[in-house]
């Protein structure tokens, strides 16, 4: 799909597939400043736009915004072939730790994720591995060790354990598409969700149609006896506490 899209792979350019990248505000309108280009043009005019690096045409940045769109849907529909399910957190920006919080505390919107990960698992009886996209390494050995204490020392992460495993793996994004995929993913339910399910932020109107039309069909849904009700769950949340105990 990214040498339909662009003609070449983005790697060999220095480049990753990123939602930032392929979803990015002049993106869209570099794609409606010109008529459609057909296949075999938008191929050699992207691969232009990526060998310049300065001074492109207006036909070349209208290449670019359109193979970046066009990879973009094309990954939803990928994910969609596959059976891929989302599961995705939100927590409010900028949103601090107090002081009494103990630094092995795993904040709830990953507590959250994980829980509906788990469900997920035991529906389909599978194991599951977490991977992260690999950012430096005294980070991710701090989140690993959050997660091992959760996984070990809580009895909900222990009782989890029996489907996920509770060590995580960590792959540098630029090597790995399906974490190149998440990204946009990311991305989408960034700007996309902004204004549901508790959220009040100003959404991207594009990447809320995107995400509206791919991502809504993409989520983990399911629900949960208890109490004599039954609740419905969604693999998008929304944490507005990620710090705080709940009644």
């Amino acid at each position: 799909m990214e040498l339909v899209c662009f003609g070449a792979n983005l790697q060999n350019f220095g480049h990753e597939i990123k939602g930032s990248k392929l979803l990015d505000k002049d993106r869209f309108k570099w794609a409606k400043q010109g008529e459609q280009l057909l296949t075999h043009e938008r191929q050699k005019h992207r691969i232009s736009f990526l060998k310049k690096g300065g001074g492109q045409s207006r036909i070349e940045f209208t290449a670019y915004g359109q193979a970046c769109l066009m990879m973009a849907e094309n990954i939803f529909m990928l994910l969609r072939k596959h059976q891929a399910t989302i599961f995705a957190s939100a927590i409010p920006c900028g949103v601090m730790p107090g002081a009494d919080v103990p630094p092995d505390y795993l904040r709830k919107d990953f507590v959250f994720l994980f829980e509906r990960f788990y469900y997920f698992l035991e529906l389909n009886q599978d194991t599951g591995l977490i991977v992260f996209d690999e950012t430096e390494k005294a980070g991710d050995a701090k989140l690993m060790g959050k997660l091992e204490a959760y996984y070990r020392n809580t009895h909900t992460g222990r009782s989890r354990a029996e489907w996920v495993v509770p060590y995580p793996l960590f792959v540098p994004s630029d090597l790995s598409y399906p974490a190149q995929a998440a990204d946009v993913c990311i991305y989408c339910v960034n700007w996309g969700f902004r204004q549901a399910r508790g959220m009040d932020a100003e959404a991207r109107q594009e990447i809320k149609d995107l995400a509206e039309k791919h991502l809504a069909g993409l989520q983990y849904k399911g629900d949960r006896e208890g109490e004599g009700r039954k609740t419905y769950i969604y693999g998008i949340v929304y944490v507005p506490d990620p710090y705080e105990a709940r009644r």
